[in-house]
């Protein structure tokens, strides 16, 4: 059976043994970055691959801000199943060491293969053997970045994880999913009506998004391998923002059924609601913390849009930003550790993140037009949308704020990108 985005069962693992162009500009700045330096002996049989599989999985690497790639030894050909002298990497100053091989099967597949080694420990570190489609070599890419981060770092890898983004050009809004690093964007809706709120499912393969092709707003959920639709919320009024709940059986959603934008939970199963704020202003933007115990949301009944908390059953709300004047868009890290939100500081929008603990609030962009955060699920990662040189952009950035990449896109207005969970 190949990778593929419906099973992964195909993958092999190695156990140790007894022995093209990135996709990013990543850019850089700081000073006192701790970084992994690893480096990639060129993948034997990598020509026969219509993608280049190490430059994707430098690009993965470099854009988690953890690792940089050191020079290559020239002339030095390995693959999987070799026993490497590993000095000369060593006098490269590389401390991992990846190689293996692409091999094309009978069957139109790809056989890609590798292992890592560590090159300062003499450790073999293991590797897999992934059969894929070609429409998946970009996937086995990811797989293989996933492994190394995993491996040296000891938490998840995110870079075969998916995003969702929403576009406007040429007056046609569109829905699109797309790989974590941009690439293989595909089409999931278009429509000549407004497109808002992408918000994945917890386990993957769904999202649900606010659609005004009935003249209103409106929330639906969506099947992204089917195309299938399911109305969630069309209630008299505004249906807006829509947020699942951790483990998929509740949906939080700003409505306005008594007049006032308030924020009510609902039932997934059923389609019933309960009211969860009471304050007669406006409160919206409802988002869970991970734990399913805590709401964050954003209201202006102190007479400013302020970011609030409050119980997974409503009740009373404590504020929880202080600076400043204008602050929206929560997004908790997966952990529970840290708030990142936009802020209005002088006319402009910018990335804040707050270490929740401790309530300091670092500013973590130059850019001007910040919107939408959404934590990587790993919560090591932050992508939102700007405006870069004047452009639309999909970013990433560290919470340090101090390595930032650009995601590749589709051409138009880039706007609201959410990033999906872990997919098994």
């Amino acid at each position: 059976m190949s990778l593929s985005r419906r099973a992964l069962v195909g993958a092999t693992v190695l156990l140790p043994l007894s022995a093209a162009h990135a996709q990013f500009r990543v850019e850089v700045s700081g000073v006192g970055l701790t970084q992994i330096p690893f480096a990639i002996s060129p993948f034997k049989g990598a020509d026969v691959a219509p993608v280049d599989l190490g430059s994707i999985v430098k690009a993965d690497l470099e854009r988690s801000g953890q690792f940089r790639q050191t020079v290559p030894v020239v002339g030095v050909l390995l693959d999987e199943t070799s026993r490497p002298d590993l000095a000369p990497w060593r006098e490269r100053s590389a401390d991992v060491l990846l190689a293996g091989s692409v091999t094309r099967l009978a069957d139109g597949r790809f056989d890609v293969r590798f292992r890592l080694w560590d090159v300062v420990r003499l450790k073999d570190l293991g590797g897999m053997s992934l059969p894929v489609r070609p429409a998946d070599l970009r996937l086995a890419a990811h797989r293989m970045a996933d492994y190394i981060y995993e491996k040296l770092t000891g938490e998840k890898g995110i870079f075969s994880t998916r995003i969702a983004y929403v576009t406007k050009n040429a007056g046609k809004h569109s829905l699109w999913v797309a790989d974590a690093d941009g690439e293989g964007g595909q089409v999931a809706l278009s429509s000549p009506e407004p497109i808002i709120s992408p918000a994945w499912a917890p386990v993957g393969g769904q999202l649900a998004y606010v659609s005004f092709e009935s003249r209103k707003p409106v929330i639906y959920s969506h099947e992204i391998a089917t195309g299938r639709r399911r109305l969630m919320a069309n209630f008299k009024g505004s249906n807006s923002a829509p947020a699942w709940s951790p483990d998929g059986r509740t949906m939080l959603a700003t409505l306005t059924l008594d007049g006032s934008s308030q924020i009510y939970s609902i039932d997934v199963g059923t389609g019933s609601h309960t009211r969860m704020t009471q304050s007669g202003f406006i409160d919206t933007e409802p988002v869970w913390e991970a734990s399913g115990q805590t709401v964050y949301f954003v209201s202006d009944r102190g007479g400013a849009p302020q970011i609030y908390k409050m119980g997974a059953r409503g009740g009373n709300a404590e504020r929880v930003t202080f600076a400043g004047n204008y602050n929206t868009s929560p997004a908790i890290s997966p952990d529970g550790k840290w708030l990142a939100f936009v802020s209005r500081i002088g006319g402009a929008f910018k990335l804040q993140v707050m270490d929740l603990a401790a309530g300091t609030v670092t500013s973590v962009t130059d850019t001007t037009a910040d919107e939408s955060p959404s934590f990587a699920p790993n919560g090591k990662l932050i992508m939102y949308a700007t405006k870069l040189q004047g452009r639309e952009a999909l970013m990433t950035t560290t919470l340090d704020g101090r390595i930032k990449t650009r995601l590749s896109a589709a051409q138009g207005d880039i706007r609201e990108p959410d990033w999906g969970p872990f997919v098994a």
